[in-house]
């Protein structure tokens, strides 16, 4: 799997490992191999590359359930190769292997080491396990349709590449591009989350350049053909839990023809009622955590929501500051929740929001909203928080413990507005009233976090609006306010505030504090 594709994902949830593991035991495919590793040796006699003999195909997919199937001896095949890949059964070749002009010679198989992992093994050890099987099925999956390989041996039986037309190394990139495209549709602010992705979609990430506006005839094409090859990949890998996949409706398929197709391939070119029928694929909890680690096994930078627990609170602010307030929270409870003393926590966590840097006002945001949730009061961090929250009353939280922690910055230039909005978050007394500087301080630095969260939106318009109605004067005072981003607040105030005099004037104010530091 490239590096190169995505080199910084945003953090994905992840089950359990146990209850991975408990997944990973149930799906179809690895727990096929486990049966027929159990059923193997010692000595059984296979192939001379450990693959079952034709013979024995008929007795295995009986084993599996499958004798009735007519396509149970070549899954019985394939769970074979899963078992004999992950190391479940162990194939060596005696010395005095038999030989056979025809058939090549034997070898023998016997359960593997590795299979004593399936009841005796850590969760750890049973996923890796499935990864090794994962690999495998990965492998199959990128390998030619079996009638194009037949038609393209040549006379002496070796596989003609150049008319096959097949790159292994390419349809394995193109296969690992794909996953790692679903996985980022998944794991997005905004994408597909836990829902499922159209194929059509999926296959367009990975033909339409991002800069065409209208896709030519010819590029609808490789999308329609795209699709139909993950169609049949994705059909591969559902029974090793890497998916949950809905299949092409093959009616569908032969009503259309190949210009109706290559159209609907084109991003925004089905009927929702329709888009089930071209087929739908979502990683599965699994998948999540399958995709994730060939990944950083390929040196890609994806974390997980949990990776700084053991981080300092530092580190910990640093990352927030660039997750969507949700995937926040979810990382802020697990840090606070890893054996922390809340107070020491809470001390760590307002020295490490101060700052005057361009990243100062997000790494506040996101203190503002831990510090509501070592308080007991979830929700904190919202917009509009900030200045608007000084005096506003609410009820007794649990933070009294913390509360001492959190007045020993009121005096703070740069903590003191958070630290106050939290004391009213939790219905404590003796508040002291905040200074005018500090309150517009804390006005600049709200806006200056959203701005950094979410950029220029009707929401954060509505929120200056708000604030300038609350101050009367308002630009005549906060453009002599001593914050980083003071002309920058103000020039976003003159893009964005939605009555045009205020606009005005909010320029008319980042021009004097520009001018005042020039």
């Amino acid at each position: 799997m490239s590096a190169e594709s995505h080199p910084l994902l945003p953090p994905v949830r992840l089950h359990a490992e146990a209850e991975l593991a408990r997944d990973a035991l149930a799906t179809p495919l690895l727990s096929a191999a486990v049966r027929l590793a159990r059923w193997a040796g010692p000595g059984t006699r296979v192939g001379a590359g450990g693959e079952l003999l034709d013979e024995q195909l008929p007795e295995a997919a009986e084993l599996l359930g499958l004798g009735a199937d007519p396509d149970g001896p070549a899954y019985a095949s394939q769970a074979w190769r899963v078992a004999v890949d992950a190391g479940l059964v162990e194939v060596t070749e005696p010395e005095d292997v038999e030989r056979d002009a025809d058939e090549g010679g034997f070898a023998s198989a016997e359960p593997g080491e590795d299979l004593a992992l399936v009841t005796g093994g850590a969760p750890g050890d049973v996923l890796d396990l499935w990864l090794a099987a994962l690999d495998s099925v990965l492998a199959d999956a990128a390998v030619p349709d079996l009638e194009d390989l037949v038609d393209a041996l040549d006379a002496g039986g070796e596989i003609d590449f150049e008319q096959l037309d097949w790159d292994p190394q390419r349809e394995s990139d193109f296969l690992d591009g794909v996953l790692a495209n679903l996985y980022l549709l998944t794991v997005s602010e905004g994408g597909a989350g836990e829902g499922p992705v159209p194929l059509p979609v999926l296959a367009a990430s990975m033909v339409v350049p991002e800069d065409m506006g209208e896709p030519t005839e010819e590029v609808l094409e490789q999308v329609s053909d795209a699709m139909m090859r993950l169609d049949d990949q994705f059909r591969q890998l559902e029974p090793i839990g890497l998916v949950e996949f809905w299949p092409v409706d093959e009616a569908l398929m032969a009503e259309a023809d190949d210009e109706e197709f290559a159209e609907f391939a084109a991003p925004g070119g089905a009927d929702e009622e329709d888009v089930s029928r071209y087929g739908l694929v979502r990683l599965t909890p699994l998948g999540l955590y399958g995709i994730r680690a060939r990944m950083q096994e390929a040196g890609v930078e994806a974390p997980a929501v949990g990776d700084l627990a053991d981080k300092g609170a530092d580190a910990l602010l640093d990352a927030v500051s660039g997750f969507s307030e949700t995937t926040a929270q979810a990382e802020i409870e697990l840090w606070l929740a890893a054996g922390r003393e809340r107070p020491a926590a809470v001390a760590e966590l307002l020295a490490a929001a101060r700052g005057g840097d361009e990243g100062g006002p997000l790494r506040r945001l996101r203190c503002q909203q831990a510090l509501s949730l070592a308080g007991g009061h979830v929700g904190g961090g919202a917009v509009g928080a900030g200045a608007a929250g000084i005096g506003a009353g609410a009820g007794a939280g649990a933070g009294a413990e913390v509360e001492p922690v959190v007045r020993a910055v009121l005096d703070d230039p740069e903590l003191g507005g958070l630290a106050r909005v939290w004391l009213a978050e939790q219905g404590a007394a003796d508040i002291p009233a905040p200074t005018e500087t500090m309150v517009f301080w804390l006005t600049l630095d709200t806006l200056a976090a959203q701005l950094g969260a979410g950029g220029e939106t009707d929401e954060l318009s509505g929120l200056m609006a708000s604030l300038t109605d609350r101050h009367s004067g308002f630009f005549d005072t906060v453009w002599r306010v001593e914050h980083p981003a003071t002309a920058e607040v103000l020039e976003a105030m003159g893009r964005l505030h939605p009555d045009r005099k205020a606009a005005k004037e909010a320029r008319k104010a980042a021009f004097k504090a520009r001018s005042r530091h020039s």
